[in-house]
């Protein structure tokens, strides 16, 4: 009882690394529909996607595909779209429905984009990986 507890600032350290950051920079999956859970891209394959952009602070929409009706194709890892749809549709399997929210780092930062999407905002997509080309 006289002995102090060592392992105390290690525990409470510990606990402390265990709590979600509040202000984490990046982006987050949460998969809507599985998809074929084999097919994954890989940089530089061409992929058609269908999705639905919103911002996250009011759920405004800034842009679809499914508005134009057409799917929307680019080349993946290679910088072509935000870092947050480099990164997180790479984690898609063909075939897959994901939602992917974003900081503003992985969106357009600081600029915003095209009078639509204002300075440092969090987006949020509903996406679609339909097809790798």
């Amino acid at each position: 009882p006289d002995r102090p507890n060592d392992a105390a600032p290690l525990l409470g350290s510990l606990l402390v690394s265990l709590l979600p950051v509040q202000y984490s920079m990046g982006v987050t999956k949460t998969t809507v529909e599985p998809g074929d859970g084999k097919t994954f891209p890989k940089q530089g394959d061409k992929l058609t996607m269908h999705y639905k952009g919103t911002l996250v602070s009011d759920g405004s929409e800034f842009d679809a595909s499914y508005k134009r009706g057409r799917p929307f194709q680019f080349t993946i890892g290679i910088g072509q779209v935000i870092k947050g749809w480099d990164e997180g549709v790479m984690q898609m399997s063909v075939g897959e429905k994901a939602i992917l929210e974003m900081t503003p780092d992985y969106g357009y930062g600081a600029a915003g984009a095209g009078g639509v999407i204002p300075p440092n905002a969090s987006l949020k997509f509903e996406v679609h990986l339909m097809a790798i080309n």
